[in-house]
């Protein structure tokens, strides 16, 4: 058995690396299934949030922030323009550059998909004691932490 005791000085042991991957990992797949039926992929519907709720963007400014290639994001957006759910506009400080905006069926979309999405974890959320919350508001922010760095 693994334990923090076998673990090598200033190492998380090994099983907590395998849990804590594993657990992310699955908490946001469940997620992201939380969605409005007959919508985009699941890829094209984070570009859509990001771009409704921050945006615009430059297409590279999507590629770098998702951490794909600009081809790949080209076809994220242009699934979502072809749907109606974003428009390519000229940059108002910059009319050589295009950005990203959410149409209003996009914007109606995103936050459609937000809400069922927060509906979801404030399910589980609210099933848990104040103990239980406690610890998620402390791995929260250690979680943040590591996404910082």
């Amino acid at each position: 058995m693994t334990g923090s005791n076998d673990a090598a000085p200033g190492r998380a042991d090994e099983q907590l690396l395998v849990d804590v991957k594993a657990a992310v990992r699955d908490v946001y797949r469940r997620i992201r299934t939380e969605r409005p039926s007959g919508s985009v992929g699941e890829a094209a519907l984070d570009v859509l949030a990001r771009v409704q709720k921050y945006g615009p963007f430059s297409m590279g400014r999507l590629a770098e922030d998702f951490r794909v290639s600009a081809p790949s994001m080209n076809q994220s957006v242009k699934r979502l323009e072809s749907a109606g759910y974003v428009r390519r506009a000229a940059d108002p400080a910059d009319g050589r550059r295009v950005l990203i905006e959410a149409t209003e069926t996009g914007t109606a979309l995103a936050v459609e998909a937000r809400a069922e999405r927060d509906a979801w974890l404030h399910r589980h959320l609210d099933a848990l004691g104040d103990e239980d919350r406690a610890v998620l508001r402390r791995a929260a922010r250690l979680l943040r932490s590591f996404a910082e760095q």
